[in-house]
């Protein structure tokens, strides 16, 4: 069962990490961007001429070791769950810099035996150079198979702030974009090995037909949506980006994301796979300046 003082106070060690551009182009063909060589405005993410950094590659570069893997920690890993990813975004990304993660726990909430648990982690990306803060990452896990855990400790914290669902209207913008069939492959050199992303024989284990996408980088699909049907392709516009992960994308396919304007500077987005009918991104909010 979890320890919540344990976990609460664990020492996750800061990270530094030193990238170039040839990292940044990495990431962005990961997303599948380049798919058009044609295309100016996905060239901008992986080509050295007039480059700009997916400002998304704050929430994959410089990750912390998976500390809640450790038997300490209480964790069912087996059940964790990638629930929400939300950035926001305080400097544009560089195309090449040194950067230091620096992450804690922020809140860990029981919803109840036999309904799971949720971390909440906060990690601040800082420019080593400078000092400056370039983006603040949230994300939260659900940990399936950890509720109840209030019933020993007698501690919980008050959940995370629900992200608002999208109107239910329709949508005022649509962004088709489709996936590579090797997208995973790629993706995962920007540093998250899974082999559940690559290796077949392990998606069947986990319930799944064939390698998924990394969560993340559908993630990031979206912010480049975002940014290029709202934020004439300048990635510096995009100030938030927060979504809740609802299914795997499978390499491959075509992903649908609507967008609502809220206001001037707000958007609400959700994403699907028409081909099976199912929403993959929920609960989106995207900030554009």
């Amino acid at each position: 069962m979890l320890n919540y003082e344990v976990v609460k106070n664990w020492p996750i060690e800061d990270v530094t990490q030193t990238y170039n551009e040839r990292d940044v182009m990495l990431y962005s063909l990961g997303l599948g961007l380049g798919g058009d060589p044609l295309d100016a405005d996905q060239l901008r993410y992986v080509y050295e001429k007039d480059l700009q950094a997916m400002p998304t590659c704050a929430a994959a570069f410089a990750w912390p070791k998976s500390w809640m893997r450790d038997p300490r920690t209480g964790i069912d890993y087996l059940k964790l769950v990638h629930g929400e990813q939300d950035v926001r975004f305080v400097r544009p990304m560089p195309v090449a810099a040194t950067i230091v993660s620096k992450t804690r726990v922020s809140r860990i909430s029981d919803k109840g035996a036999g309904k799971g648990a949720i971390v909440e982690l906060m990690r601040d990306i800082i420019d080593a150079s400078t000092g400056e803060q370039l983006a603040e990452v949230r994300q939260v896990s659900f940990l399936r198979g950890d509720g109840g855990f209030s019933a020993e400790s007698g501690v919980s914290d008050v959940p995370p702030e629900a992200l608002p669902p999208v109107p239910e209207r329709a949508p005022d913008a649509e962004y088709v974009f489709s996936t590579g069939a090797h997208a995973a492959l790629i993706y995962r050199l920007s540093g998250d090995a899974n082999p559940l992303h690559a290796d077949p024989e392990v998606a069947s284990k986990a319930g799944f037909s064939r390698p998924i996408l990394h969560g993340l980088a559908t993630y990031g699909i979206a912010g480049y949506a975002a940014i290029r049907t709202f934020a004439g392709n300048d990635a510096s516009r995009l100030k938030r980006l927060a979504l809740r992960l609802t299914s795997p994308v499978y390499p491959g396919e075509e992903v649908r994301f609507q967008f609502w304007r809220d206001s001037a500077a707000r958007l609400h987005l959700r994403a699907r796979v028409d081909a099976r009918d199912v929403v993959v991104l929920n609960n989106g909010i995207a900030e554009i300046a």
